[in-house]
């Protein structure tokens, strides 16, 4: 059976997918979270400024494990992108991929892509010094909507700010990866692998007709969260998990 290959989003790392990881690994498959370079463990790493060589450093990283494809690759935002170029790129070493609350040109502007309500906060966390426990707290507030109860989301928090403080994304990596974002274009045909979209109706980050105009121009399948925010494996990890297991046993696949 493919491995699985979790690749998360902007300034994020492998301890951001929380329970999730485990949760799919319980269903019997070898799971393994990535990060990009200036992320996570790679923090000291410079981010690459294009797509496509994240893509790139990550199937290198895989290949110094000694971990041969086929993949199966899940990815959320920019880890999205990242799995759309690899797989264009190298379809034979792709099974399935299954990209979450992504974004990508052509298929939409870049109002819809990063909704105009944040550009000011982001700006600051960008431009302005900010302690970690601000900057965690705005990222929680801009991707969750299902907020857990106050002890919790305290905890969550605190693990937050710890890694952060651990493993702190420079500005500058955080800057390249907003321009490798913002500069990458998606193939107009699609991708010779197998795909599966999921999309949250309450992203307040990313608007979700990204991912429906997505899945409408490739011809591929999409489920929709009714309730979620952008990070959907932290807001409800059970839904993807089940809308995953759902598309891997349809014979339409």
């Amino acid at each position: 059976m493919s491995p699985w290959i979790l690749l998360r989003g902007l300034t994020r790392e492998t301890r951001h997918w929380g329970e999730f990881p485990a949760r799919l690994q319980h269903e019997g498959a070898r799971v393994l979270a990535l990060d990009l370079p200036g992320n996570g463990r790679l923090y000291r790493e410079r981010s690459p400024a294009s797509v496509e060589a994240l893509a790139a450093q990550a199937r290198a990283q895989l290949q110094r494990l000694g971990l041969a494809p086929p993949y199966r690759l899940l990815a959320m935002s920019l880890g999205a992108m990242v799995a759309v170029a690899w797989a264009d790129a190298h379809p034979h070493e792709i099974a399935a991929a299954v990209l979450i609350n992504t974004s990508l040109r052509p298929f939409s502007p870049f109002t819809q892509r990063l909704r105009p309500a944040n550009y000011a906060a982001l700006l600051r966390l960008a431009l302005l010094p900010a302690d970690a426990r601000r900057w965690e707290e705005a990222v929680l507030r801009l991707t969750t909507r299902n907020a857990p109860p106050a002890v919790a989301r305290e905890r969550l928090l605190g693990d937050w700010v710890a890694w952060r403080r651990e493993c702190p994304v420079s500005r500058a990596n955080a800057l390249r990866q907003l321009l490798a974002a913002a500069r990458y274009r998606a193939p107009v045909r699609r991708p010779a692998v197998p795909l599966l979209v999921l999309t949250s109706a309450r992203d307040g980050l990313v608007d979700t007709r990204c991912s429906e105009r997505l899945a409408q121009a490739w011809q591929c399948d999409i489920a929709r969260h009714p309730q979620a925010g952008h990070d959907l494996p932290l807001d409800d990890g059970a839904w993807v998990l089940a809308q995953i297991q759902r598309w891997l046993k349809d014979p339409a696949r």
